[in-house]
């Protein structure tokens, strides 16, 4: 692993989600609100799961007792989450072919070498073992990200990184595939949340355990102007009819299985037994080499 790939500093993510665990039910919306999406994912897909693996501690085994899960390992770096395991999911302590389900609501998006991390969840799943997961996206708090750009930029004449960057839709399609995955879905929602003002959605952040965690992050104290600013622009740019302003949190939707041979497999080049052409009811015409 080099060094141009360690973008967040996975000590200060553990010391955040710490501080955040004692008041993180209090604000946990976005966190239910996807976990309802991934149980939706799984009721469709109406397989047994007897063994578990949660990456991020978000999760009670009742909420998946349904699916056939009869144990559930838990994994994070925070302690105060109260993990089954204390861990990084940069580096997965767990032999190949163990657990039936993987699931990671909201957790990935802060991970380093996330190509690194797929290719060990699906080792260490089971043949046709079912990957679930759901990220933060590359649209989330756009509006945040703008805004902060271009107070510094008027005020400091230069740009430090304030939000984490995210993944988007193409780039994971693109991951899951080099990961290994077999069938692999991958979608998306975008939510919209209203606040009273700029420091009320920094709050949320905190709270969640989501504020800045990059490595190259500024370090040294912010002025109270800065920050005056950027609520006032913000407001001024991205307020809705009744004063509030809005900010939206992407959330991309993972899913794929480690194969197995029972699998649905594509068909091989030029097995096709009808033609395009006819099914367009069109003539075919051969490009000249």
């Amino acid at each position: 692993m080099t060094n141009d790939i360690f973008v967040f500093d996975r000590n200060i993510i553990a010391q955040k989600k710490n501080r955040s665990a004692p008041c993180l039910s209090d604000y946990s919306f976005l966190f239910d609100w996807t976990l309802e999406q991934i149980i939706d994912r799984l009721n469709v897909i109406k397989k047994q799961y007897p063994l578990a693996l949660q990456i991020g501690n978000r999760v009670q085994i009742t909420q998946l007792e349904k699916f056939g899960v009869k144990k559930i390992i838990t994994l994070d770096n925070a302690h105060k989450l109260k993990p089954s395991i204390l861990g990084d999911e940069e580096l997965l302590p767990f032999q190949s072919n163990s657990f039936d389900l993987t699931i990671s609501p909201l957790n990935l998006h802060s991970t380093n070498d996330l190509p690194g991390t797929l290719s060990q969840i699906r080792n260490c799943l089971k043949p046709d073992g079912l990957f679930i997961a759901a990220m933060f996206g590359g649209e989330t708090l756009y509006e945040l990200r703008q805004i902060m750009n271009e107070v510094e930029m008027q005020q400091a004449g230069g740009i430090t990184p304030r939000i984490s960057p995210f993944a988007d839709l193409p780039q994971m399609s693109s991951l899951m595939q080099r990961a290994g995955f077999n069938l692999p879905v991958i979608d998306s929602e975008k939510i919209t949340v209203t606040y009273d003002n700029v420091f009320k959605l920094m709050q949320d952040l905190r709270f969640m355990g989501e504020s800045n965690s990059i490595k190259s992050r500024k370090k040294n104290f912010t002025s109270r102007s800065f920050f005056q600013t950027v609520g006032e622009l913000y407001k001024e740019k991205f307020s809705e009819e009744d004063g509030r302003i809005k900010a939206t949190f992407d959330i991309i939707f993972l899913l794929g299985w480690k194969p197995h041979k029972s699998q649905q497999k594509p068909l091989q080049p030029g097995s096709a037994k009808y033609r395009l052409a006819d099914a367009l009811l069109t003539n075919e015409e051969k490009l000249p080499c």
